[in-house]
């Protein structure tokens, strides 16, 4: 009996402990701009919004993703730098929200989500044909997203501009540091500065990389409509509205990402005739702009290494000079060190002993000259 219930606590503990290490930390925000932390496992997010595990685990943060936007049925899934987000029609899901970098974002997003709504307007259907009262809902929904930019939009471009913020902020605080440092190395060639200079040199790399994934893939998302087409998630809502009387689906009672993968094809159908009249228009504006962002980036770190390689080159010519100089102060060693003969060597042995003590005070002169003449001219350092 005492083995039994001791086995039952066991099993309790595993399943708590393998249910906490499953659960995730993600923060919830509406259109109202109201924002509430989630303590769910990725099985909850995937049946919540409707993907699958492979778009998930995008997310993971103890998986290396390249930088990655992806539209799906009903979500789209955004993984750029610190940020990673699932973004829906009606809510935005930010994971690790207690990140010093997230921080920021999400109180930027709770400032510019809500938007002021006049009420609509109620419309009775008591002897009302139900097609025309569908017609006229979707128009309504149509109007609104002709007015204003859609949520799923006014939610992404926080992000773009936080990103594309943050990736300038990096690089202006590299620039600050590595041309000062640049520029002391230039005058002044020593193992500090090559050193200091080398580990800008990394940042820099490291940097340039992460500008340039994302710089890819918003490259990618441009000069593809139908991706950007399936990141309008608002115009496929309005597009797949059901009959008067029944709500629309919510994000909310999407049963498996499998159920959106089945409807999808019908959705994309009805897509067809909204995509004729250039509904990605928008949507390309607002991702060219912070392209153009991402490569101006881009451009002052080309010319940061740029400015780099040349520093190299000038540095290597100097080293190359001042080994010149160096073989020439050497030839003169190698004179005091031929053997010349003397005829009276033999019978004069004293004298042997003042040339040796003469010739060793002059090399210790001549060698101190040759010294204080090296660091004079910088060829060797302190």
């Amino acid at each position: 009996m005492v083995r039994a219930i001791v086995q039952s606590v066991a099993d309790v503990q595993a399943l708590n402990k393998k249910k906490a290490a499953t659960s995730r930390q993600w923060m919830l925000l509406d259109s109202k701009g109201e924002s509430m932390v989630l303590e769910v496992s990725k099985y909850d997010i995937m049946h919540r919004v409707g993907i699958h595990a492979r778009d998930l685990r995008i997310l993971d943060p103890l998986l290396s993703y390249p930088s990655t936007v992806l539209g799906r049925e009903r979500a789209i899934v955004l993984n750029l730098e610190h940020i990673k987000a699932v973004i829906t029609a009606e809510e935005v899901f930010l994971r690790n929200p207690t990140d010093e970098n997230v921080i920021p974002i999400v109180e930027e997003l709770c400032r510019r989500l809500p938007v002021r709504r006049e009420p609509a307007k109620t419309v009775e259907s008591n002897g009302v044909d139900p097609t025309k009262l569908r017609t006229s809902s979707k128009s309504r929904l149509l109007q609104d997203i002709e007015d204003e930019p859609p949520f799923e939009f006014r939610a992404l471009e926080v992000i773009l501009e936080a990103i594309c913020s943050y990736l300038d902020a990096r690089t202006t605080e590299l620039e600050a540091d590595a041309y000062p440092a640049l520029d002391e190395l230039t005058s002044k060639i020593s193992s500090r500065n090559l050193d200091r200079v080398r580990k800008l040199k990394s940042r820099m790399t490291r940097l340039t990389a992460r500008v340039q994934k994302v710089r890819d893939e918003l490259e990618q998302l441009l000069d593809d409509d139908g991706d950007m087409a399936d990141l309008f998630l608002t115009r496929k809502l309005a597009g797949s509205s059901p009959p008067v009387g029944s709500s629309l689906p919510s994000i909310w009672e999407i049963g498996s990402p499998n159920t959106g993968s089945r409807i999808s094809r019908v959705s994309r159908a009805s897509m067809a005739t909204y995509t004729a009249d250039n509904d990605v228009e928008e949507l390309e504006m607002l991702l060219e702009a912070y392209f153009m962002q991402i490569d101006g980036t881009l451009n002052k770190l080309t010319a940061l290494r740029e400015y780099i390689d040349d520093t190299e080159d000038y540095i290597n010519i100097q080293l190359d000079n001042h080994r010149n100089q160096l073989i020439q102060v050497h030839s003169i060693a190698g004179i005091f060190g031929m053997n010349i003969p003397y005829p009276w060597n033999s019978g004069y042995n004293y004298v042997f002993k003042w040339v040796v003590f003469l010739s060793g005070v002059v090399c210790l002169a001549v060698f101190s000259l040759i010294l204080f003449y090296a660091r004079y001219r910088g060829l060797i350092g302190n």
